[in-house]
């Protein structure tokens, strides 16, 4: 196994690093600042500790795994001679298009430079780089060590040999693969949820029906796992915001326009599970 280096060790991050470690993976963990990398340490090692208790891992399994993690704060060493580097970082283009311009700079020639973004179109970010045919889209879904989806995405000018490679990789870390041929704001995934979950906020924000109810109607009307607005509150109200809003702003589709309500709710930090509020209450 190479070397694989991930960029933030957030929620989305951490889940990577993790899901590539049990792979066998050495992973390069790279954030801004030790309090970040510390943060995202522990919780792999918490989801760690769940997989354990629940008989999916070996205590030895698990040590192992943990043991192929190290974190660091410069991106130069965290890149040094890997194969692929998978950018997990706040979804804005601007921060994702300067981090590209470093990872321009020091990545080793060849490497795979993978975003993990749900709306932004990699062309925008392969634009920031000289080696636009290296970026590729590996949208991995939260939490990564349960959700078995990864959406590839080819830019513009993805080469077939980095979409294969970039496939390679997230097959080996467990993932299904969905290709997404067209560059799109949104891709699939994120355009489907983003449609439903902006019809399903404008209902409760409207007064048509409460959020359990349209969720219950998701579940057993349609034979969805999770209710959209559920969906919302485990996503991140503020991730669904910010994606669905990134769609509307390439298309001027007014279904993919956040309502007023969504947009009260990330003011007033109501973001879901994360801070025990959104649609729902959490203890």
């Amino acid at each position: 196994m190479t070397a694989v280096a991930v960029i933030g060790a957030g929620l989305m991050g951490s889940g990577i690093a993790q899901v590539a470690a049990q792979a066998g993976y050495e992973v390069r963990l790279r954030d801004v600042d030790g309090d970040s990398i510390d943060r995202g340490l522990t919780g792999i090692d918490q989801s760690l500790a769940r997989f354990v208790a629940k008989d999916r891992l070996s205590e030895a399994e698990a040590t192992e795994a943990r043991g192929r993690i190290n974190g660091t704060t410069s991106l130069a060493d965290a890149v040094a001679d890997v194969d692929v580097v998978v950018e997990a970082i706040f979804e804005n283009l601007d921060i994702k298009t300067e981090l590209f311009k470093e990872l321009d700079k020091y990545a080793p020639p060849g490497a795979i430079l993978a975003t993990n973004t749900s709306a932004i179109p990699i062309t925008r970010i392969a634009a920031a780089t000289s080696r636009p045919q290296d970026v590729v889209g590996t949208h991995f879904f939260s939490p990564v060590p349960m959700m078995k989806l990864c959406e590839l995405v080819r830019g513009y000018k993805t080469s077939d040999e980095t979409l294969q490679r970039a496939r390679d990789f997230a097959e080996a870390i467990g993932k299904t693969c969905i290709v997404v041929n067209r560059d799109v704001a949104g891709f699939v995934t994120t355009r489907l949820i983003s449609a439903i979950a902006m019809e399903a906020v404008q209902l409760v924000e409207s007064g048509v029906a409460t959020a359990e109810d349209v969720d219950i109607a998701c579940k057993l009307g349609f034979g969805h796992a999770m209710g959209p607005l559920q969906t919302a509150d485990l996503t991140g109200v503020d991730i669904l915001t910010n994606a669905s809003q990134n769609i509307y702003n390439d298309t001027q589709d007014e279904k993919f326009a956040p309502p007023e309500l969504l947009q009260r709710m990330v003011v007033a930090g109501d973001l879901g599970r994360k801070t025990g509020k959104g649609f729902y209450e959490y203890e």
